[in-house]
């Protein structure tokens, strides 16, 4: 997932890595040590071995001998690895990656990593790649690139306290994390890859892409392959970012996420694309769709987090599990379909935010107050992709485009409230007349109907695939200046139960199993 100082303020003045003391030059025996294995499992096309290097050796050595300092420079190393190219550029998109997780990056390092990327996406592009490596790895590659394009944005609007020499660096290095070069690597990466066809022909049976978690066991490469695949997610999250939401379910429409996937095979991918697939289809009122994926991700995290407590993105799983139920708490206060919740997650939300969501139902100052405090806490850090005025004075401005999407989805909240009166009365009829209904909400009919047709539109929403869907637990239509309300019925889920019943006879084996052993 992304680097460990995601969502964090970067201060605009950072230590550079030479004022800690930090020679670049020196090469430690076990670094050595490590690049000449690495070089050689790569070489072997050994994923098994590079994914224990990667995900084990080199988070150890980072956090023994790297904790405050970056790695060797690539320059340093290169003579280990016979000076190869393509490792050399594998090796310094780790060592960006350690240094925005470890460190703060100066001006000049944000641009060489972006330059760096560059080169290392050309290679997959345009050149003969004959390597297989992780999933792990390709994924954070294309995470980490949109997380830095991310940053770089923030770091850019914050105008205020910038010195001469670093808007002269940012005047000279415009191109630099530029939003139209972020999408066309990622999109280039898309269709080179010819990711969109693999995925077609595999729901044809011509394809064994997904069986094999993109792996190519008949000695090809998996690089370009899955980079496509994790762009079409990378493509959404940057959509996102810009506030984009339509665009970027188009992107991901390709993988379905109804299924486990690729997408799901590294636990940072799957967590990512349902947060962004899940903000974004709250963002288009289809409270209904975010609700049921927020549900499946949660669920699965409450399961299966304990197996990925040593996992480097640790930290980050506990964040995003905790930003997807404030989302979910949000989504289920203007969609009130708790039905749609498994049980396990029910409880864990009704912990965090049980008392929280009655009081956003009630749509007064401290309700929207609820909402706002919500979405700010679980939201994406949102970016203004455009290049700031360098004109005296300088402001920040890296707030502005969270204050633009705070705004409305704030102003959808206050629509919402003309609905939660009119729901709360067609939950107590089976029929009732316009006028009677005018007369409990105190309004006159034609503003009834207004009323009425409001609450359709902002039940109903159109889906990816252009037809229209319903969030309404409670339905209605007026026939004859009759009011006929039609109640959705909740489908008995026999399968979620039997799961549960099952899990519990497991823990009582393992439990019985425990006590034998004794």
């Amino acid at each position: 997932m992304a680097s460990s100082n995601d969502y964090e303020e970067t201060p605009s003045h950072e230590n550079h890595p030479q004022d800690l003391g930090y020679d670049p030059n020196f090469v430690p025996d076990s670094v050595k040590t490590f690049v000449v294995h690495l070089y050689r499992h790569i070489r072997e096309k050994n994923v098994y071995e590079i994914h224990q290097m990667y995900e084990g050796s080199f988070q150890k050595l980072s956090d023994r001998m790297f904790k405050e300092s970056p790695w060797p420079s690539v320059e340093a190393v290169a003579q280990y690895v016979d000076n190869d190219h393509v490792f050399c550029l594998l090796y310094q998109e780790m060592w960006f990656r350690h240094l925005y997780a470890r460190l703060s990056p100066s001006l000049t390092q944000r641009i060489e990593s972006y330059d760096n990327y560059c080169s290392l996406f050309q290679v997959v592009l345009h050149g003969v790649v004959n390597m297989q490596l992780p999933n792990q790895w390709l994924w954070d590659m294309v995470d980490e690139f949109v997380y830095q394009f991310q940053s770089f944005c923030q770091y850019r609007a914050k105008m205020k306290n910038k010195t001469e020499q670093e808007i002269a660096l940012l005047r000279q290095y415009d191109k630099a994390w530029n939003v139209y070069g972020v999408l066309n690597y990622l999109q280039a990466l898309v269709e080179k890859s010819t990711i969109i066809q693999i995925l077609e022909q595999e729901k044809e049976g011509q394809e064994q892409f997904t069986a094999t978690d993109g792996y190519d066991y008949n000695g090809g490469s998996n690089v370009l392959k899955v980079l496509g695949y994790f762009s079409m997610v990378g493509l959404l999250r940057v959509h996102c970012l810009l506030g984009d939401y339509h665009t970027g379910l188009k992107c991901l429409v390709p993988i379905d996420i109804s299924q486990p996937g690729v997408y799901t095979s590294v636990i940072g991918s799957h967590i990512t694309t349902i947060y962004h697939y899940g903000f974004a289809n709250l963002m288009l009122r289809r409270y209904v769709e975010a609700i049921h994926e927020f549900n499946k991700v949660l669920l699965y995290i409450w399961k299966t987090k304990q197996y990925h407590q040593k996992s480097p993105q640790f930290d980050q799983i506990l964040k995003k599990n905790e930003q997807m139920y404030a989302l979910l708490a949000t989504c289920l206060s203007l969609c009130p379909q708790v039905k749609l919740i498994e049980e396990n997650v029910n409880n864990q939300l009704r912990e965090k935010y049980g008392d929280k969501m009655l009081r956003m139902q009630r749509y007064d100052d401290e309700a929207y107050a609820l909402y706002d405090e919500l979405f700010s806490y679980a939201c994406p850090k949102f970016i203004t992709p455009s290049a700031p005025i360098y004109d005296e004075p300088l402001v920040n401005y890296n707030q502005d485009a969270y204050r633009l999407q705070l705004k409305l989805f704030l102003y959808e909240v206050k629509q919402q409230q003309l609905l939660s009166g009119v729901r709360s009365f067609l939950k107590l009829y089976s029929t009732i007349s316009i006028g009677k209904l005018a007369t409990y909400m105190e309004v006159d009919e034609p503003t009834l109907r207004t009323i009425l047709m409001t609450y359709k539109h902002k039940t109903h929403a159109v889906g990816n695939d252009g037809k229209i869907i319903s969030n309404a637990d409670v339905d209605f239509y007026v026939s004859e200046d009759v009011v006929h309300v039609v109640e959705t019925k909740s489908t008995k889920r026999y399968g979620d139960y039997f799961m549960r019943q099952i899990l519990k006879f497991e823990e009582i084996i393992s439990e019985m199993d425990r006590v034998k052993l004794d």
